[in-house]
């Protein structure tokens, strides 16, 4: 029952994103190649190292005006995920990349991380196994992230996008 309405909720929050990307990826389309796959890899990277080190002007001008963000417990704007940063509610140490795997349609990519994120969270450390979805669009000459979900990781399994 928990698997459902988390899902309904994934649904919920989601598709007003949906539309958002549909109009955006009008706007440029990109090659889909390993060079592709591979900027957005290194830009997931970097975002990880500047939420650690609370960049959030570097996160500001990464995050889409209309981004949402999934966590375990809330969904946030993309005010409200760099208020939860700037204010250190949520501290993200270190997201250790267990597997990556992207996929490219258009002007969309999506990009699957498998982490052991170490965080701290109301002032308590923790480590969990997360799959996290990060959605980016195309602007311009510039990658957006437009949604990003963080999901508990209950069985071990491996990503499959890149197939």
């Amino acid at each position: 029952m928990r698997n459902v309405v988390l899902s309904l909720c994934m649904v919920w929050v989601l598709f007003p994103v949906s539309a958002g990307i549909q109009s955006i990826c009008a706007q440029s389309e990109v090659t889909n190649n390993e060079k592709t796959k591979q900027e957005i890899i290194d830009l997931s990277k970097t975002k990880w190292q500047w939420m650690a080190e609370f960049n959030t002007d570097a996160l500001s001008n990464l995050f889409h005006d209309k981004a949402v963000f999934v966590h375990m417990g809330a969904a946030f704007t993309k005010n409200q995920e760099l208020d939860v940063i700037r204010k250190k509610e949520i501290i993200y140490k270190k997201a250790g990349i267990k597997e990556t795997s992207v996929r490219i349609d258009g002007s969309t990519a999506i990009l699957l991380n498998r982490i052991s994120l170490e965080s701290i969270v109301g002032g308590n450390e923790v480590v969990n196994p997360f799959v996290v979805a990060e959605i980016y669009v195309r602007n311009g000459d510039e990658w957006k992230l437009m949604a990003m979900t963080f999901t508990r990781q209950v069985y071990e399994y491996t990503l499959e996008l890149n197939k």
